[in-house]
């Protein structure tokens, strides 16, 4: 079942990891998480890493007015964490929930640090990983800065539509930062 863990290893890093894919498999485990269900909770110790098989997962923030922020979603062959938390041994700003039934490879960061050190290989992977979390996390910014909300929606479902099939409009809403009311209205809009 960690069979797609090794064939984005093997997509993104460009090694061959036939002889050595039981000795790294020892190093995760495979979870199976039902839909709605939180497996992080914001402020609590930052401790894994996730990799999606299948699913899909967001992690999300709860705001000083109560409602929650949704940051960022993770489907298959993604990664998900508070990277930031994760390095540095520290509380989640984050919560992470399953938002369809989801089956993950977790590795905590003791195993994630002697899978390094037993085969450094790996560390090209995770640093092409981390890379493309950063360049990402940029660019959502500079949606942010530069569109509309109406172009923000616009090029969230001309880029991303396998999300807007899977992941329920409000939770959509919550990550592009507006109400799913006025989502509704954008909708409307586009249809008129």
């Amino acid at each position: 079942m960690l069979t797609p863990l090794l064939l984005h290893i093997q997509k993104i890093a460009h090694l061959d990891l036939k002889n050595t894919w039981e000795e790294i498999a020892v190093f995760f485990d495979l979870i199976n998480i039902k839909k709605k269900q939180i497996i992080l909770h914001q402020d609590d110790k930052c401790n894994d890493l996730y990799f999606v098989i299948k699913g899909c997962m967001r992690s999300y923030y709860i705001k000083n007015n109560g409602s929650e922020q949704t940051i960022d979603f993770a489907i298959e062959n993604w990664w998900l964490t508070d990277y930031m938390a994760f390095e540095q041994r520290t509380n989640s700003a984050y919560s992470f929930q399953a938002v369809e039934h989801t089956t993950i490879a977790k590795i905590t960061r003791e195993n994630y640090d002697l899978l390094l050190d037993q085969h450094p290989e790996l560390e090209k992977y995770f640093r092409c990983i981390y890379q493309r979390v950063s360049a990402a996390a940029q660019r959502r910014i500079t949606y942010h800065y530069d569109f509309s909300r109406e172009e923000l929606y616009l090029h969230f479902e001309s880029n991303f539509p396998w999300f807007i099939q899977r992941i329920p409009q409000y939770l959509i809403a919550s990550y592009l930062g507006f109400s799913p009311e006025y989502l509704s209205e954008i909708k409307k809009k586009r249809l008129s």
